[in-house]
């Protein structure tokens, strides 16, 4: 990269501009005429790069880890963004200038400040979807802030981008309001830096990347959604704080059903949802601080609840976040998607932390998963840094039926802080782990007799293939959101608190 207020020269000149989940670095860059510049997609994610304007230069989807280059001969300056991730003016977006003096600018990081929840008030307008726009997209552009679009039972074949805060779209029956990628749209609704915005009591099947998405926003919520089928994630957050999902259904992601990643704080709840076959049923990306993950039922996953630290996003480690009361049951489906990176080394486990920092994992019910139940373990370097996972407790659950152990952690050490206390189980992983890492006292015991070791989870061999997410199991019937043709709209601003001492052992 080259130094902040540096002009850089034409001879044979190459610019890298790095691609990371949610950002380009730099976002504004003055080139020389004749430079060439190299855009590497660094993150986890797929990423394109598009013009604001104009077809001079652009990029399809990249693969982590791809690249495109072009060659800039003439001055001018060129404005473009992802379309995965941002619109021209929002989310995901950077410009250079060719022969014209200009300022590097660093991406700045969102989701990484305590800002307060939005307020917006409702409009009382009411947009309906087809009677007075006949798509959801064209009701999405006409609509102003704090309007209510109302979406009539059908099949909508489109992709939907919100730019307006306040929003709330709502279909008006769950299951027969139906938005349809045919495997050949991208993303269902895509909320990208519009704050406050509902979506609510409708269903998006046969994307391939997300059902219903968020990217850098203040308030979300989605109730009653149903996401299947779709070619990543199910129903998913990212760099956004104060949100919620509730009363929803996700199966068949390749990557997560339920995705909340980098922020910090988060001030999020996921609560009274069900994932179903995805190859993670929620998975936390240094998301971090006041978010909780409780009574909801994740099974037939090919892993359950795994937070998680990554170098290729922002703001790790993650951390702080509260795991309770959940039903966490027979994960190691064949039947669940794999998007093929390392994530699936947590294959038929319950609920693991991978590279986490203090979180707590509290009155779950969690049974026959095939190899842990609740387990702790190190990022040992997939997809970039090396993260330890250190503070962690795991007190009063209820933990049966595990392959290789109910309560386990991976590669322990004296001084990692992690601790097991109070919970009903059968094996552990050291033996006597509630010995050995106590949540009071001083531990006492040998740290690697009876130990997991870290082949048995990496050794592809000891996991089944994946499925096609296109063939995936079709979800059960599902309820409705209540009164859907009469309830006042409300935009979103904080989401429900969480009374943790509430919170029982499901049955």
């Amino acid at each position: 990269m080259t130094p902040a207020n540096a002009r850089v020269p034409a001879e044979d000149a190459i610019v890298v501009v790095h691609i990371r989940d949610n950002v380009f670095r730099p976002a504004s860059l003055s080139i020389a005429p004749d430079t060439t510049v190299r855009w590497v997609n660094e993150g986890r994610n797929r990423h394109n790069v598009t013009p604001n304007s104009g077809h001079a230069f652009g990029s399809r989807d990249l693969l982590p880890g791809q690249s495109y280059v072009h060659r800039f001969v003439a001055p001018g300056s060129f404005a473009y963004y992802c379309s995965l991730h941002g619109t021209p003016a929002k989310g995901q977006h950077a410009g250079l200038d060719v022969g014209q003096a200009a300022t590097e600018q660093p991406a700045s990081v969102i989701g990484d400040s305590d800002q307060p929840a939005p307020d917006i008030p409702a409009s009382g307008r009411t947009i309906r979807v087809p009677s007075d726009a006949k798509t959801i997209q064209a009701a999405v552009n006409r609509a102003r802030r704090g309007d209510l679009v109302l979406v009539s039972p059908g099949v909508y074949r489109e992709t939907v981008t919100v730019a307006t805060d306040g929003l709330v779209i709502r279909g008006l029956d769950r299951e027969r309001t139906v938005l349809d990628g045919e495997f050949k749209r991208k993303s269902g609704i895509q909320v990208v830096g519009a704050n406050g915005v509902v979506i609510e009591n409708l269903t998006a099947r046969n994307y391939t990347l997300n059902g219903f998405f968020w990217n850098g926003v203040l308030g979300y919520r989605g109730s009653y959604l149903t996401a299947y089928r779709n070619g990543d994630y199910g129903i998913y957050a990212y760099a956004s704080q104060w949100g919620e999902f509730d009363h929803s259904y996700a199966s068949g992601s390749p990557d997560a059903g339920y995705y909340i990643g980098q922020c910090n704080p988060c001030h999020a709840v996921i609560t009274d949802v069900v994932a179903q076959y995805n190859q993670l049923g929620y998975s936390g990306t240094n998301s971090s601080g006041d978010i909780f993950i409780v009574r909801s039922t994740w099974t037939n996953n090919r892993a359950g609840i795994a937070p998680n630290s990554l170098s290729t996003e922002q703001l790790p480690p993650q951390g702080r976040a509260t795991i309770a009361g959940n039903r966490v049951e027979a994960n190691g489906s064949k039947d669940a998607p794999i998007s093929g990176d390392g994530f699936d080394a947590l294959y038929g486990s319950g609920i693991v932390v991978v590279g986490g920092v203090g979180d707590l994992i509290t009155k779950n019910l969690v049974i026959g998963n095939p190899r842990v139940g609740i387990g702790i373990a190190p990022n040992p370097g997939i997809l970039g840094s090396v993260f330890a996972s250190s503070a962690n407790q795991i007190r009063e659950n209820r933990v049966s039926g595990s392959g290789l152990a109910d309560l386990g952690i991976l590669l322990p050490t004296v001084d990692d802080r992690n601790c097991f206390a109070d919970n009903t189980f059968g094996t552990t992983a050291p033996a006597h782990l509630e010995q050995l890492e106590p949540c009071s006292g001083v531990g006492v015991g040998d740290l690697q007799e009876g130990a997991l070791s870290l082949e048995q989870f990496l050794e592809p061999s000891n996991r089944p293939p994946g499925r096609d997410y296109k063939t995936t199991p079709v979800p059960p019937k599902l309820a409705s959101m209540p009164k859907a043709d009469s309830t006042r709209a409300k935009p979103a601003g904080a989401p429900i608190k969480v009374d943790l001492a509430a919170i029982t052992i499901p049955s």
